[in-house]
């Protein structure tokens, strides 16, 4: 019977492991995705900005002044309070 145990506890061992690489295999999957957002981002911003130089640019204020807004009314982060 203990080795019947042992065997469903190394079993069990497996699974878990299998599944911790899976999701470093996850997170990486999710950071290639948003770097490959990124650069595409960066690329269409450029291809604007030597295309269209004024839409470029009022794209670009567009965008300042809305992280300027969401930061203006964002909540403060509230601070632990020590006993």
């Amino acid at each position: 019977m203990e080795c019947l145990m042992q065997y469903l506890d190394d079993l069990d061992d497996l699974y878990g492991m299998i599944g911790l690489v899976f999701e470093r295999l996850r997170r990486f999957m999710i950071g290639l995705a948003a770097l490959a957002a990124l650069v595409a981002g960066a690329a269409a911003g450029t291809w604007l900005a030597f295309v269209h130089t004024p839409i470029a640019a009022a794209t670009g204020i567009l965008l300042f002044v809305t992280l300027l807004y969401r930061s203006a009314i964002k909540a403060p982060a509230q601070k632990p309070q020590s006993a």
